[in-house]
């Protein structure tokens, strides 16, 4: 069914279309509509058979799911940005024990300074955690990609979370297609648990393992991961028959079978990237783009099959690895790995910060003329930063008592706004 609705909305609606029998979460913006309005349809007992269960934290959040997912009940939960590394621990236990808890991460920026706004600071911080990782570029996908990851999940025995990008994605009106209970159920069975946790037959979860065998189990962490590599293109197949259009896989080309420069990025970026290679391509530009769905588990040789024929790739990202430059540039370079390619990043939206395609034409056209740097801060304002870097450095040179990084980023926010 088509209808006009809040990115949050359309994801409640897909979560409650899967049937779980425990919802548990903590609210943080920009998270909450997400849980409320499931916690509206539960109450109005509009998903069957379901608990929702307030926590006190995201750590309890998250220690709730594993409770019972391992009890044996389909369980969501939803998170973002301080909230995902308050529940740090309990994500790496989930995926250790192999539980199938599905999670919707609304992207936002991590502090200090604090920020509400959107990147991809977050979900990426746990991307070593052994959970899978989809990346939504619209609310459609996203809506798609919560039914994909129940399955998924359910499939391999392994959590999942959604990425959708705070704000743009889970605050923006949107059409959407809202499939039937039917449709839902027909590609989505009963959850038949692997491991159940029964008080007649008493067993620990969690117990210690020694260096004798803790490579062993962590090799095996990574297999499974292998697995639902070849599992996820499956899935987006079988979805592709059951409800008529294209949704999930590991990536998506645009524009690329004869590109020269390839434009790589995740989320609702894609929308925005997509609409300047348009125009670039008018111009007689050869561009393309690919979007990576799949983050975790890295779709390494898909990737490489996109870039192998481009002379130049640039990699978008929402994210910053201090001190080095890109996240998702590292794991695109591996899949570069041999190939006579140019490879630039450029961080950019850090914080909300907007990405235009006024920004975007002039940064491709750089890439295109071969004046690119291998590292880009897109619209940073250097003369604020230069000014802080002098500043700091005449502090040093003044005597022992530096100023605090607290008040560099006040006068720097002064500056600025």
């Amino acid at each position: 069914m088509l209808k006009q609705t809040e990115g949050s909305h359309a994801v409640a609606e897909a979560v409650g279309l899967c049937r779980p029998e425990v919802i548990c979460a903590y609210p943080i913006s920009p998270q909450t509509h997400i849980v409320e309005g499931l916690g509206e349809m539960v109450k109005a007992g509009e998903v069957k058979d379901c608990e929702f269960i307030n926590v006190e934290s995201e750590f309890a959040a998250m220690s709730v799911a594993i409770g019972s997912s391992a009890t044996g009940a389909r369980t969501y939960t939803a998170t973002a940005s301080q909230g995902i590394l308050f529940m740090c621990e309990a994500v790496y236990n989930a995926s250790g024990l192999g539980l199938p808890i599905v999670m919707t991460v609304a992207n936002r920026a991590i502090g200090a300074p604090i920020n509400i706004w959107n990147d991809h600071t977050d979900a990426l911080s746990q991307r070593d955690s052994g959970w899978i990782q989809l990346f939504a570029e619209t609310n459609q996908e996203a809506l798609d990609l919560h039914i994909l990851a129940f399955k998924l999940a359910e499939e391999v025995s392994l959590p999942v979370m959604v990425c959708m990008d705070g704000f743009i994605l889970t605050h923006a009106y949107e059409r959407v297609d809202v499939p039937t209970q039917e449709q839902v159920d027909s590609f989505l069975p009963p959850y038949e648990p692997r491991q159940v946790l029964d008080p007649t037959d008493p067993v620990s979860i969690g117990a210690m393992v020694g260096p004798e065998a803790f490579s062993e189990v962590r090799y095996l962490a990574h297999a499974k991961q292998m697995q639902a590599l070849e599992l996820i293109p499956k899935l987006a197949e079988q979805f592709k028959k059951t409800f008529g259009r294209d949704s999930g896989g590991l990536t998506h080309s645009y524009l690329t079978d004869d590109a020269d420069t390839i434009v790589v990025a995740m989320g609702s970026i894609l929308g925005t990237i997509k609409d300047v290679v348009d125009e670039m391509r008018q111009a007689g530009e050869k561009i393309g783009v690919l979007g990576i769905i799949s983050y975790r588990p890295f779709p390494l040789d898909n990737v490489r099959a996109a870039l192998q024929n481009a002379k130049r790739v640039v990699v978008l990202e929402k994210s910053l690895a201090v001190g080095i430059g890109g996240v998702v540039s590292t794991d695109v370079r591996m899949a570069m790995s041999g190939l006579q390619l140019e490879g630039h990043t450029v961080v950019a939206g850090l914080g909300g910060r907007a990405i235009t395609m006024k920004s975007l034409h002039a940064l491709f056209a750089k890439a295109v003329r071969g004046e690119l740097d291998r590292l880009t801060f897109l619209d940073l304002d250097w003369e604020v930063v230069n000014k802080q870097l002098e500043r700091e450095r005449r502090t040093r040179r003044s005597g022992p008592a530096a100023e605090s990084m607290l008040r560099d980023v006040g006068v720097i926010a002064a500056r600025i706004g």
